[in-house]
């Protein structure tokens, strides 16, 4: 979430908050079923400069009975304004604390970049991203004729011509089981995505070489999966 994103504030909750008291360490459960592990965490959920800044570290393992190594080098990367928060909602600047898979299609505005074991959507011109919590597409990727205006425009991303947040992301699994729109929207359009040198609407980013680092590194039969949280959150996997 880039931009667009800032017409949703009217449901915003003040940045600094959080709710709920501060979890016990390892709080987050990872599936069984995961063979591929990135971990984002923090020290805190305090979203102060440079608050936003977080630590992303990457594991696999071969099978579920097997012990988590690590895979490349830990790295920054950047989450939103809000920095983090266990209760999410639309529009607050907050990345989602909590265990997500990715989605099945990786998207961007620059070329295939080869190596991929995901699906690759080159953007063009009428690729949307909809974050209209009103909208019986909410929260899904939407194609409409390029220079044609859909009410939901207002409220969402134009994919297309985010270059420097999407020369390449891929979609965190954030309200996708079941998508909860209205008033109650906890959010839409939350992405791995590449660096932008400040904070985001609540994705993550990591500079764009190490980005496609870790792209190529996914492989849908190990069932990837992204841990969200603080350092006690997370814990360290085994």
């Amino acid at each position: 979430m880039t931009s667009a994103a800032l017409a949703t504030v009217f449901l915003a909750a003040p940045a600094m908050a959080r709710a709920g008291p501060r979890p016990a360490a390892g709080r987050l459960s990872v599936p069984t079923s995961a063979d591929q592990l990135i971990v984002v965490s923090s020290p805190t959920y305090d979203p102060a400069p440079p608050g936003y800044l977080a630590t992303v570290r990457t594991y696999e393992r071969p099978g579920p009975e097997s012990s988590w190594r690590p895979v490349f080098a830990p790295r920054q990367a950047e989450t939103g304004y809000g920095h983090l928060r266990d209760v999410r909602r639309e529009g607050d600047g907050s990345t989602p604390t909590g265990v997500y898979g990715l989605g099945a299609t990786i998207y961007g505005n620059a070329p295939d970049p080869g190596g991929l074991r995901y699906a690759y959507h080159r953007l063009v011109c009428g690729d949307w991203w909809d974050e209209d919590p009103y909208s019986p597409r909410y929260n899904r990727f939407v194609h409409v004729p390029c220079g044609l205006t859909r009410g939901f425009a207002s409220w969402s991303e134009a994919l297309w011509t985010e270059t420097v947040a999407y020369p390449y992301f891929a979609v965190i699994q954030f309200n996708t089981d079941p998508i909860v729109g209205g008033r109650s929207a906890p959010g839409s359009g939350i992405f791995l995505h590449s660096w932008i040198g400040g904070p985001t609407h609540g994705c993550v980013a990591l500079p764009q070489a190490q980005l496609l680092e870790v792209l190529r590194w996914l492989n849908p039969s190990a069932h990837p999966v992204i841990e969200i949280g603080t350092n006690r959150e997370v814990g360290s996997p085994r």
